[in-house]
This record gives structure tokens, sequence and C-alpha cells, in this order.
């Protein structure tokens, strides 16, 4: 009789040269640039609630991010009985991301806390917010944003209180129920796009002072969950700007249709949509006809907060390149010991301190803008050019950084196939690149005080680098002549971009000043990343990029 024998247990191979989890981090502490730059541009006095901020942005808004990201929302149109509802439900995460978000100020802090450096200490709140979770960043942005407009309208004043509060409720009730709210946008239309103007939603005035009935379709309804919704529409005398509530001040349902919500390429955890107004109830903004120019401080916000969303971005798939580069071996060595694989680090640190300096020095002029004209013409322009620029950089950037890990930067367990599919999205929303350029000329064509503020702050930097220089007298002479037509504004804006970057790291004597200023202006740098010169500091770089 044959004796049985039990299988013996066995192990295939030894898992070694895997780098340990990214996280938890501090995504303050570890981002010396940052620090750096919210110091320097007024936001110091809030670098306890930064720091604290960052911490748990690196751990559990961080953990949060895979979940809400892996249930997309759904849209619920009817509830059981057949009842009209226009409900979206999502993953638990994004709720607790959003009541992180809101109670930590990335939406309001700049408005309940009204002090010097507010705009900038919320902008570094947003910043690393975004890293950890990019889709809430859509619904913290518009509400922060629409905050200044609803001040307009003393009868949107608790609105307006309410979107800047730190406090979070998802619940569908009236606001008068509520201690904080959401706010969404619907802009664009199917025959317009871009050119708002062309909008069909008509507005009809209805007895009550300001209130209208609004009729038609936006095309993208950006997060259809909110309490309320900024909108363009058609009044008697022309394009208007109109707070639409969900829920009337009775509980009442508005009178609106979600139709149905966008497939995106990125974005999951958010929800963008197609909506109809069947007689929907809505509160004029601003007078008839202004709609355009009532929304212009809302859209400078929100195009500022489409470059730290960049950079944002950039800064995650940096830090998680460096990470597996440090701990992952090839050949005997680190792969970040490799000299090629050093130049690339490099130069991805480059690129992000560069578009951070950038970002923090616009959300200074912000800052600033109420009380200095000079940094409130600055502010309209830079915010059009930073947004073309850094985000269209993005997208490539998070690619790169994939490629530092090979194969596991392609694999959803990771973060990087996330952080690429949102990398476009910055550069599309608030207009895309031609818009913002388009913009930039007729800044620079029609308000003579933005040019001056331009040339200013480029100015402050002249005499401490001899490529920037020579760079600048290009450009000086350029806005001097006025020698601007659209087909050339792309180049234009990509050389007032650079100018910027490399005017705000002079000013400040970072390390990374020189090797920027070389490679970015005076042509030491190829079209790819890792094409720095071979004597550049390449650890005196990727040491600025993480700890």
């Amino acid at each position: 009789m044959m004796e049985h024998r039990a299988t013996p247990a066995f192990e295939t191979h030894t898992v070694d040269n895997q780098p340990p989890e990214f996280a938890p981090r501090d995504l303050w502490t570890d981002d010396v640039v940052l620090r750096e730059g919210c110091m320097r541009e007024g936001g110091g006095e809030f670098a306890a609630a930064l720091q604290a901020y960052g911490a748990q942005a690196g751990s559990e808004l961080y953990a949060l991010g895979f979940d809400a990201n892996r249930d997309k929302p759904r849209l619920k149109t009817h509830d059981r009985f057949g009842q009209r509802i226009d409900l979206v439900e999502f993953h638990p995460a994004y709720h607790q991301l959003l009541h992180a978000a809101k109670a930590g100020g990335v939406a309001g802090l700049s408005w309940h806390t009204p002090r010097p450096g507010a705009h900038v200490a919320r902008a570094a709140l947003s910043y690393l917010h975004h890293q950890a979770e990019a889709g809430t960043s859509c619904p913290l942005t518009m509400t922060h944003a629409a905050v200044p407009v609803l001040r307009r309208e003393p009868a949107l004043r608790e609105w307006a209180d309410k979107a800047a509060a730190p406090h979070y409720d998802p619940r569908d009730v009236p606001i008068a129920d509520k201690t904080g709210i959401t706010l969404g946008m619907g802009m664009t239309e199917k025959q317009g796009g871009s050119d708002v103007r062309s909008n069909a939603t008509r507005a009809t005035p209805l007895a009550g002072e300001g209130e209208y009935a609004l009729v038609g379709h936006k095309w993208f309804f950006s997060a259809p969950m909110s309490d309320g919704w900024l909108v363009l529409a058609q009044a008697p005398c022309g394009l208007s700007c109109f707070l639409m509530p969900r829920r009337l001040p009775d509980g009442q349902k508005n009178a609106f249709r979600l139709m149905r919500l966008k497939d995106k390429l990125g974005d999951w955890a958010n929800a963008s949509s197609e909506v109809e107004f069947t007689g929907a109830w809505a509160r004029r903004i601003g007078e008839e006809g202004r709609g355009v120019a009532t929304i212009l401080q809302m859209v400078m916000l929100t195009r500022l907060d489409c470059m730290l969303g960049a950079t944002a971005e950039m800064r995650m798939a940096l830090a998680q390149a460096v990470h597996h580069a440090r701990h992952r071996a090839s050949f005997g060595q680190p792969l970040a010991a490799h000299a090629l694989m050093r130049n690339v680090l490099a130069d991805l640190t480059l690129e992000w301190e560069a578009a951070l300096a950038l970002a923090l020095r616009v959300a200074g002029a912000v800052d600033r803008a109420a009380h200095d004209p000079h940094e409130a013409a600055l502010a309209r322009v830079t915010t059009a050019i930073g947004k073309y620029w850094l985000c269209r950089r993005a997208p490539a950037f998070v690619n790169e950084a994939q490629e530092c890990l090979g194969g596991a930067g392609y694999v959803e367990e990771s973060i990087l196939p996330r952080l690429f599919r949102q990398s476009p999205l910055n550069g599309i929303w608030e207009g895309s690149g031609n818009i913002q350029c388009l913009d930039v000329l007729r800044a620079l064509g029609r308000e003579p005080d933005c040019v001056q503020a331009l040339l200013d702050e480029l100015n402050a930097a002249r005499g401490r680098d001899h490529d920037y220089d020579r760079q600048l007298d290009l450009v000086a002479a350029q806005l001097a002549g006025r020698a601007m037509v659209e087909s050339d504004a792309r180049l234009l804006v990509e050389r007032l971009a650079l100018l910027l970057q490399a005017g705000a790291l002079l000013r400040t004597g970072s390390p990374v000043a020189e090797p920027f200023c070389r490679s970015r202006l005076g042509g030491a740098h190829g079209l790819a990343m890792g094409t720095l010169p071979a004597e550049t500091d390449f650890a005196l770089l990727i040491a600025r990029a993480l700890p």
C-alpha cells in the first residue's frame, strides 16, 4: 500500500528589490520649496495649519484618494417611487475628503480668516490637497472662487458666508438647514464651448427683484451635487450671471434635470454632468448684460487653482519617482545612482520648483491685489500666462515620472496612472491653451497697467544672469513695439512664462536658478527631460525634491 505524502510547501522566489510604501508622509515637511515660498509670499502665519494639513494629506487623505477613484460617482435621476430626484451618489471616501478639505480651509481660508497671507496659505492648502486627491479639487476651487462674486449681492450674503465656512454637509436640503455649502458652475453649452457669448439659455424676469426663470441647457455642468451653481444665461439686456440653487427656500427641488454624467478620461472621483433647465429659479448677480465681467474675478481665482493643480501633480509624480529610484536597484546600484537617471530626476526637479515658485508668486499677487494696484495688474495677466504654461507642461512631466518607475508606473496600484489621466484637465478647464494666450494678448494690448506690471516684475531680476537678461531684452522689445500677432501668441506666452519662472528663482536666490536659466533660456537643453549639461549638480537638485 502506497504511503500518502502531503505536498511540500515551497516558495517560488524571494521578494526583494522593491521600494517601501510611499505613504504615510508629511507633504509639508517634505517640501522645502513650498515652505520657503509660503514664508516668502507672506503665508508664514499659517505654517502650523499647513503642517497639520500636509501630514493629513500624506496619510489619511492619500489613502482615501484611492478609494474615491476606484468607485466612480453614479447618477440617480429618480427614486424607487418614480419621483425625479437628480442626485449623484459617491463613495464615502469622497465625502470624507471634502469634509477634511472644508474643515482645513481649502475652500474658505482666504475668506473666513482674511489676514495678510491668507490667499497664499489657501493656495498651499489647495496644492497639498490636490496631491492626495485631485477630483475633489473641482468643487473646492469653485466654492472658493464663488465667494467674492456672491458677496456683490447683499441678498446672497448667506450663500457667500456658508461657502466660505469650514463645514461640509452633503445632505440634499435647503441651505438654511446647513452650516456649510459647496458650489459649482454652468457656463458652456453645446453650440458654444469657450464662446460663452453664444449661450442660448434664456433668463426670463419674474416678479421678485432680481429673480428669473431659466430655460435651456449646459453641456458641462460642473459638480452637479452642489448646493447651487453660478450659471450664464441670456437676459433681456444680454448675457448675465445667476445663482441657481438646488433647493428652493421652501424645500422644493429646483426645476432642472441632470441628463447624464460625463464619461471622462480622468477626474474619476468627481462628477461632471449635462443639465437641462426647465424654468429653474435663479437670482441675478450683477447687472444684466454684464455676466462675463461679473464672473471674471471667479475666473482669475480658478485659473490660479489650475496652476496649483498642475504643479501639485508634478510634485506628487516627482516624489514618487525619486522615492522609487532611491530604493530600486539595477545593474548593481540604485537607480538614483545612475548618471542618466540622475539627469532625468534633476531635470524634473528644475521644472517642478520653477512651477511652484511661479504659482506661489501669483498667489502672493492675488493676496495683495485688493490693496496694491501693481499686484492686481500682475495677477490679472500672470494667471493666464501661468495657467497656459504650467498646465501645458504637466502631462509630459507626469509621463516622464511614470517612466522612472517603468511598468510599475503604468498599473493602477500606483498613483501614477491616476495622475497621468488627471494631468490634461487643468489645461482644458477654464479655457484651453489658445483661450489663455488670446487673453494675454488682449490684456497686453488693451491694459497698459498689465504691461507695466509685467515689465516691472521681470526687470526686478535683471542683472543676475546673462541668459535671463538676453531673453528679457528680446521680450521687452517685443512688448514695447506691440509687435504681437495672434499666430505668435503661444510663443510669446511661453517666453513670458519662462522669464517669470526664472525671475522668481533668481530673486529668491534659489540654487536651481542658474541651471534653470542655462537650460530653459540659454539653450543648454534638448526637447526632452534628462538633457541637462553633464556638469550640472544633479545631487543638489534631487536633494531639493524629497528628503
